[in-house]
C-alpha cells in the first residue's frame, strides 16, 4: 500500500475544491436581463439608481430575480421564461433617462457570493451565447480627403509666413494644388513646403496659363499612418461607446487595413447597439458668457439673446455663447496626459493651421476669459469643460482643470 504524507492529502483536498468551487459558477443557468450604463461623467450610477430602477421593474409586476451593482454599471435579472424584456427595457430607459444606456443581455444566477471571491463563469463567445456581430468600415478616402484640406490650409500658412507669393491653393481630391505667377516661386515654395513636411511630396504639374503649378501628395508611410490613425481613433471610440453597453469582455479588434470588428457576446439587442456605436457627434468651442448677473437670469428662465444654458458633466450650468470660435473638424490630434509639474490631468490638443489662426486671434483678444468645449450627441448638447483662457493658443495647446 502506498503511503504519502499528510500534507500531499491536504494539498489535494483544497486543489480539488478550489477547482470546484471556481467552477460552480458555469453550472448555473443564464437568464435575460437588463444592463444600464452610461458614458457620461455626470451621470452616476450608484445604489439609489438602483433601488429606484429594481422598485419600478417590480411595480410593474415583472418577474425580477435580483440586481447587482457591477464595474460597468447596474444588472436586472429576470425569470427565464420573461417573454416582456422590450417592454421592461423601455420603462426603465424612462426611469433612468437620457443619460444611461438601457441595453438587453442575458446574465449568470450563480450567487454573488462567488462573484465576490472571484470565481466568474466562463465567458463563451458568439457561437455558444449569441450576441451581436458588428464589421465596420473606416472611411478612409474621407480621412484622407480631410488631411488634403488641412495640409491646403497649411501651405497657405506656410507660404504667408515665408514671404513667398503665390496665386492660391486648393484641394484636389486626396492631392493639393498650388499656384505660382513665376517658375522661381514655385522653385522656392517647393523647397519650402518640403522642408516642412516630409510626409509630403511635392511635384511641378502642367501650367494653367500664365500660372506654374505645384502639386503636393501624400507620400506611401504618411498615407499609412494617416490611416493607422483613423482606424486607431475610431476604436478608441468604440470602445469607450461598448462600455456604456456594459458588456462582459467584449471584442474590438482590427480585420485587414481599414475594418475594425466588434462582437459583444449576450447582447441581445442588435438595434440598441447599433445605436449606440453608430452615433455621431459634433464638438464645438464657444466663448462662455460671464457678463454679470445674466447666468442667474438665464437660471431663472431669462436666457439672454445670443446665449444658451448647457450642463457641465459635473451638473453646474454654464451660459455659453451662440458664436462658435472652433468645430472639431480643426482638431488633427487630442491625446490625455498629465502636466509634468502638477501631475494634473491634462488634455493635449492639436489643430490644423487654420484651426491655429482662429485660436490666435481669438485668445490674443480674450485672455482670462473662459471658452467653453460643447459635445453634441443624439441631438443633446453638453459642456465637457469650460476652461480660462491662461495664455495665446495656437496649432499645440494643452486644456488643465476638473476632468
Amino acid at each position: 500500500m502506498n503511503r504519502y504524507p499528510l500534507w500531499k492529502y491536504a494539498l489535494l483536498v483544497i486543489s480539488v475544491t478550489l477547482g470546484f468551487l471556481f467552477a460552480l459558477p458555469n453550472f448555473f443557468a443564464q437568464v435575460p436581463a437588463l444592463q444600464v450604463g452610461t458614458n457620461k461623467a455626470s451621470a452616476k450610477i450608484d445604489n439609489a439608481l438602483l433601488t429606484r430602477l429594481e422598485g419600478a421593474a417590480k411595480d410593474a409586476k415583472y418577474p425580477v430575480l435580483g440586481s447587482t451593482l457591477t464595474e460597468t454599471g447596474i444588472a436586472i435579472k429576470f425569470e427565464k421564461d420573461f417573454d416582456k424584456l422590450n417592454e421592461a427595457q423601455a420603462l426603465l430607459q424612462k426611469q433612468a433617462g437620457e443619460q444611461y444606456t438601457v441595453a438587453l443581455n442575458s446574465l449568470s444566477t450563480a450567487p454573488s457570493w462567488l462573484a465576490q471571491l472571484n470565481a466568474k463563469p466562463m465567458y463563451l463567445g458568439l457561437d455558444l451565447r449569441g450576441g451581436v456581430h458588428f464589421l465596420m468600415q473606416v472611411d478612409m478616402k474621407g480621412a484622407l480627403e480631410k488631411n488634403a484640406e488641412r495640409t491646403a490650409g497649411d501651405v497657405r500658412s506656410a507660404l504667408r509666413d515665408k514671404k513667398i507669393p503665390y496665386a492660391g491653393a486648393s484641394r484636389e481630391g486626396e492631392r493639393v494644388l498650388i499656384r505660382f505667377r513665376s517658375d522661381a516661386d514655385r522653385d522656392a515654395g517647393k523647397r519650402e513646403l518640403e522642408a516642412g513636411n516630409p510626409d509630403m511630396l511635392y511635384a511641378s504639374g502642367p501650367n494653367q496659363g500664365d500660372l506654374f503649378t505645384l502639386v503636393g501628395a501624400l507620400k506611401e508611410e504618411g498615407k499609412k499612418k494617416i490611416q493607422d490613425g483613423a482606424v486607431q481613433q475610431n476604436m478608441l471610440v468604440l470602445r469607450n461607446r461598448v462600455n456604456a453597453l456594459g458588456v462582459a469582455e467584449p471584442i474590438i479588434q482590427q480585420q485587414g487595413v481599414d475594418r475594425i470588428v466588434v462582437q459583444l457576446p449576450g447582447v441581445q439587442d442588435p438595434a440598441e447597439a447599433k445605436r449606440v456605436l453608430g452615433r455621431t457627434a459634433t464638438l464645438e468651442l464657444r466663448p462662455v458668457n460671464d457678463d454679470p448677473g445674466a447666468e442667474s437670469a438665464a437660471a431663472g428662465g431669462a436666457v439672454p439673446f445670443g446665449s444658451e444654458l448647457f450642463e457641465e458633466r459635473d451638473g453646474r450650468t454654464v451660459l455659453v455663447r451662440k458664436q462658435v470660435i472652433l468645430t472639431g473638424e480643426r482638431i488633427t490630434d487630442a491625446q490625455p496626459g498629465f502636466d509634468s509639474r502638477t501631475n494634473d490631468p491634462i488634455i493635449r490638443v492639436q489643430t490644423d493651421a487654420a484651426g491655429g489662426r482662429i485660436l490666435r486671434d481669438y485668445t490674443r483678444e480674450n485672455l482670462k476669459k473662459r471658452m467653453a468645449i460643447l459635445l453634441t450627441e443624439a441631438g443633446k448638447s453638453e459642456v465637457l469643460i469650460a476652461p480660462t483662457i491662461q495664455d495665446e493658443l495656437s496649432t499645440n495647446f494643452q486644456i488643465s482643470g476638473r476632468m
